[in-house]
This record gives structure tokens, C-alpha cells and sequence, in this order.
């Protein structure tokens, strides 16, 4: 095999851990009934101004397509997490809102998100953790 660019090289490692990540929070996120995609939606609004967004905004957040979050959140809904609401000045813009089983089921999950990956960057030194989360956030990452 050829020489590869330290630019490529990066992002197939990021591509192979990223699937190795979702993997292990996804196992073990399912205790609380969630995916880890379903929860960064709750955790997004949890930190949003009145625990609400727009679905595009969110789609944006997550890294999905509007029709990707709009599907996303149908079971959320229906399991009484999130909830539409009406935007009262325009009537083709609407919100999802965390509801009160959502709030909780944030707060729960985030407590088993926190353990798993403390266990998963325990291997590497806080100095590089900081650096890496800085890198991330300039490509592009949702949070500082």
C-alpha cells in the first residue's frame, strides 16, 4: 500500500473510532432505552434556550438531515420525550421541545455517558484530551 497523508490518515482513524465509539454507548445507552443518536437529541435540548429548537437547528447539531431528525424523533414523540410546539409568530416554523420524560431520561443516561467515556479516555493524558476537543470544535464539533 502507498504512503497516505497525515490529513487522511487522520480522518479514516476518526471514521474507524467514531464506529467504535457509537458502538460502545450505544450497548450501553440501550439501559435507558436509547441509542446514543436519540440521546445527543435529548442532551442538545436539554442545553438549549427553554429546552427547545428547531428541527433544523437540531438537525444541524446531531449531523443529520432534516428528514434524518424528523425520523429520529417520531419514536421520541410517541414515548412522550419530545413534544412539537407551535411557534406563535410564524406558523411554518415549529420546535421540539423536551418533555418530562425527556428530562429525565437525560439526566439518567448522561450519568451512564459520563462513566462510559471517562473508561473510554482514561488511556489519554487531560493535556491531549483539551487539544483534541479544541481540534474538533474547529472542524466543526457543536461543543466548546
Amino acid at each position: 500500500m502507498s504512503t497516505i497523508t497525515p490529513s487522511l490518515k487522520l480522518f479514516l482513524n476518526l471514521t474507524t473510532v467514531q464506529a467504535l465509539i457509537t458502538k460502545r454507548f450505544d450497548a450501553k445507552l440501550s439501559s435507558h432505552g436509547v441509542s446514543l443518536n436519540e440521546f445527543l437529541i435529548l442532551f442538545h435540548l436539554s442545553a438549549a434556550p427553554d429546552e427547545k429548537m428547531r428541527r433544523v437547528d437540531l438537525a444541524e447539531k446531531i449531523g443529520l438531515t432534516a428528514s434524518g431528525i424528523t425520523r429520529m424523533l417520531t419514536p421520541l414523540e410517541k414515548l412522550g420525550m419530545v413534544k412539537r410546539e407551535a411557534n406563535s409568530r410564524d406558523a411554518r416554523v415549529s420546535y421540539v421541545k423536551l418533555a418530562n420524560a425527556g428530562k429525565r431520561m437525560v439526566t439518567e443516561a448522561t450519568s451512564t455517558a459520563e462513566v462510559l467515556a471517562e473508561q473510554i479516555l482514561a488511556p489519554v493524558k487531560t493535556k491531549k484530551l483539551d487539544e483534541l476537543s479544541k481540534m474538533l470544535f474547529e472542524m466543526g464539533g457543536t461543543i466548546e
